[in-house]
This record gives structure tokens, C-alpha cells and sequence, in this order.
């Protein structure tokens, strides 16, 4: 199954929270924050929204980090997205 975004909505894999921290210390799973940097899977076409023009910033492939209690979780065979609109997306990591 493949997700096809619409408009200008992206779809993230998050990428995985990190099991101990700097110092060491291991993190059960229940500590563990929800990590805000993903991998874009695939993105909209952009397009006329709410009267205004949207060019897409981002492409497949692009590291981002995105607002924390934004987006919509789906779980499609096994594995967990986030689909979010552009604008929550906040940076690109290069």
C-alpha cells in the first residue's frame, strides 16, 4: 500500500527515539520522548489553499523537524507515519 498525501500535506517516518541518554543512562519505554526529526516518504502537490498559491519546500528523502503535537498518526502494515501539513514542518536538516 502506498500513501499518497493531498494538497499540502506530507508524510514523515519518524525516526528512532534514542534508547540511553548522553550520559548513559538507559530509557525505558515509557520515558522515551517522542522524537520530532523524520524522513519525508512522500509529499502533495501543493496547489491553490484557502485562496493562497503553495509551492512545496520539502521532497522526498529531506531529514525535517517538525512541531511536536502536530500531524496525524497512521499505522499502515507494520509501520507508523505521520502525515503533517507543510507548515508544521519547522527545519530541514542538511
Amino acid at each position: 500500500m502506498k500513501l499518497v498525501p493531498l494538497f499540502d500535506k506530507v508524510v514523515l517516518k519518524q525516526l528512532v527515539a534514542e534508547e540511553t541518554t548522553k550520559s548513559g543512562i538507559v530509557l525505558p519505554g515509557a520515558a522515551k520522548e517522542k522524537p520530532q526529526q523524520a524522513e519525508v516518504i512522500a509529499v502533495g502537490p501543493g496547489g491553490v489553499i484557502e485562496g493562497k498559491e503553495v509551492t512545496m519546500q520539502v521532497k522526498v528523502g529531506d531529514k525535517v523537524i517538525y512541531s511536536k503535537y502536530s500531524g496525524t498518526e497512521v499505522e499502515i502494515e507494520d509501520d507508523k507515519y505521520v502525515i503533517v501539513k507543510q507548515n508544521d514542518i519547522l527545519a530541514v536538516v542538511e
